[in-house]
């Protein structure tokens, strides 16, 4: 009498049954779980959407058409701006430059800043939650 062998079983590891259970578990716990307490309904929040933009105080701002402005003067060159300044303002200038003002101009005057003697330059810009 002729005895068929029964297949050879093989000796996998049931990791994808594992990773399915996991990832159930993670799904349900997002769903079911909050991170943080919801807001009160009958809250509403501020809207800040229509407010006016204003720059910083100790700020030279620039504007689309390159004019220079510090503390709501005119400033008519970054040499006379930077000779204007007390000793301690020279080390770290502020740059507000408007949102038009081409890139090209923003370079020639910072580095007009840097040979005039500012060893840093910060430039402040909007941030948004979009």
């Amino acid at each position: 009498m002729v005895r068929r062998q029964a297949p050879a079983k093989s000796q996998r590891e049931p990791t994808i049954a594992l990773i399915n259970i996991v990832f159930l578990m993670l799904v349900f716990f997002m769903v079911a779980g909050t991170l943080s307490h919801p807001l009160d309904r009958t809250l509403s929040l501020v809207k800040t959407t229509e407010l006016e933009g204003r720059a910083p105080p100790d700020t030279l701002v620039i504007h689309a058409d390159g004019r220079l402005a510090f503390r709501g003067t005119d400033q008519p060159d970054i040499q006379r701006f930077f000779d204007s300044l007390a000793e301690d303002d020279r080390q770290t200038i502020r740059l507000v430059p408007d949102r038009d003002l081409p890139a090209q101009t923003l370079v020639t005057l910072t580095r007009d800043l840097r040979a005039a003697g500012a060893e840093r330059i910060i430039i402040v810009t909007e941030r948004s939650l979009r």
